[in-house]
């Protein structure tokens, strides 16, 4: 399939795996880019000389191309972004912050950089920052969200009429079904995480893996509106932040409730009630654990299927 966003990273399919913290190391990234994908090492679990080690060995496991997902807010992006000028990373995905502060830097750099919004607003801030393409992720999305709680379905096509660079749409797209609909709001690709961080080759810890396979619909909540915002699997953590919050509880004292590590702890090390759980409202879709290969062909062969069953409708 060849469209602006193929075109631009260089990849057969419009599928871009998400920078997941604790989920996507080289291993994920390099699997996903090897199926035809845009696989994304996601750096914001890592510290630079860890970060320089993933790509390495992404490198080492494939010829395509792959990306970094870089959240901005981190206090030692400078590190960052020099290992990836280093290492001449070719694709960039920011998050979590101004894309005007770094942008520049990294296009004179030669890369080509992506940033993730939530909102109109942000959106044509990016493109003003002078990105390639945006992600717009949707109220849907696990991890960091935006405050709006715009759904995919609303946020695709008002993105898309706002900007004039390509729009990757994220947030509740698990299958070929989700990816086709996303496509006809006006999407040049899809980003999914949720169904790549149960794949075999995800760095979350197998309880992780389980508990996301074991959810239902409902059994995940934006959080933390007051700090930054993030989607959360219920478990004893996310219930002592609903229920500070309900008490109304300051930035403070959600950031010293939140603590240090909690994702690493829920994610990583698999403390299923006191770990941080940032999973998508799709979570409750997800089955089984399968190699990241077989999950990228199903998505892209149902994608296929329903795309043709659409064609030959009459109205």
């Amino acid at each position: 399939m060849k469209n602006s966003i193929t075109s631009l990273f260089n990849i057969k399919y419009p599928i871009i795996q998400a920078g997941m913290v604790w989920c996507s190391g080289w291993r994920l990234a390099s699997a996903v880019s090897n199926a035809g994908g845009l696989g994304i090492i996601g750096a914001g679990s890592m510290y630079p000389e860890v970060l320089r080690e993933h790509i390495q060995k992404c490198k080492q496991a494939t010829e395509q191309p792959f990306a970094v997902n870089v959240p901005l807010l981190y206090p030692n992006i400078q590190e960052i972004m020099d290992v990836l000028a280093e290492e001449k990373v070719k694709i960039v995905v920011t998050s979590a912050g101004n894309p005007a502060t770094w942008t520049s830097f990294l296009k004179e750099k030669g890369m080509t950089v992506v940033h993730v919004i939530a909102n109109t607003k942000f959106a044509l801030k990016a493109q003003q920052s002078g990105v390639d393409a945006v992600v717009a992720e949707g109220f849907e999305a696990g991890g960091h969200n935006g405050r709006e709680e715009t759904t995919t379905l609303c946020l695709i096509p008002m993105i898309k009429a706002a900007v004039n660079i390509p729009v990757i749409a994220a947030g509740g797209i698990a299958s070929g079904k989700a990816m086709l609909a996303a496509f006809a709001l006006g999407a040049d690709a899809v980003q999914i995480g949720s169904a790549f961080a149960v794949a075999e080759e995800s760095s979350a810890h197998p309880n992780f893996k389980e508990k996301i396979l074991s959810s239902t619909e409902g059994d995940t909540k934006l959080r933390m509106k007051k700090l930054v915002p993030v989607r959360l699997l219920k478990n004893e953590f996310a219930d002592a932040v609903a229920q500070a919050e309900a008490n109304g509880a300051s930035t403070e004292e959600l950031a010293a409730l939140l603590g240090r590590a909690r994702a690493k702890l829920g994610m990583f090390e698999g403390d299923m009630q006191e770990g941080e759980l940032e999973i998508g409202q799709v979570s409750a879709m997800l089955s089984d654990v399968k190699p990241a290969a077989i999950i990228f062909n199903e998505i892209w062969e149902e994608f296929l299927v329903e795309k043709e069953k659409l064609e030959k409708l009459k109205f």
